[in-house]
């Protein structure tokens, strides 16, 4: 069977109390899917509880119902693997209600998650609430 390349590329970096998980791509149901398990996987391995995820996906946006759908998914497979999660979408071609949308959608299956519009908000979230320095929660 070929090896189908990814629509993605992921690159996660280790920092004092969380994973930094930058994603660029293509934008689908898919790439989603499939970074959010990659990513679910490093904090396994790793013993890292909070993850800050900068995502950069090119196309446009996901429907409202793809992102219901992508978002139920993934929070289903989410805790207690990853306790914290800070989003910043940094395509400015996206529209913020939708990843405010999967934001609530999230919140309501019980899932730490906020979206920022920036990386440095999310690191100062992230500061808020002190850690062991791995990334779990103190």
């Amino acid at each position: 069977m070929a090896n189908v390349p990814k629509p993605y590329e992921l690159e996660v970096v280790l920092k004092e109390g969380y994973l930094h998980a930058t994603v660029r791509g293509a934008n689908s149901a898919e790439a989603v899917l499939g970074y959010l398990s990659e990513i679910r996987e490093a904090c396994l391995r790793r013993g890292y509880k909070r993850v800050l995820i900068e995502e950069n996906l090119q196309g446009p946006g996901l429907g409202t119902v793809n992102v219901f759908e992508v978002t139920s998914t993934a929070s289903a497979r989410t805790w207690p693997a990853v306790l914290r999660i800070a989003f910043v979408d940094v395509n400015p071609e996206h529209d913020p209600a939708a990843m405010k949308f999967a934001e609530t959608v999230a919140r309501n299956r019980g899932i730490n998650v906020r979206v920022f519009s920036r990386v440095d908000e999310a690191e100062k979230w992230f500061a808020s609430e002190p850690t062991d320095g791995s990334g779990t929660e103190a």
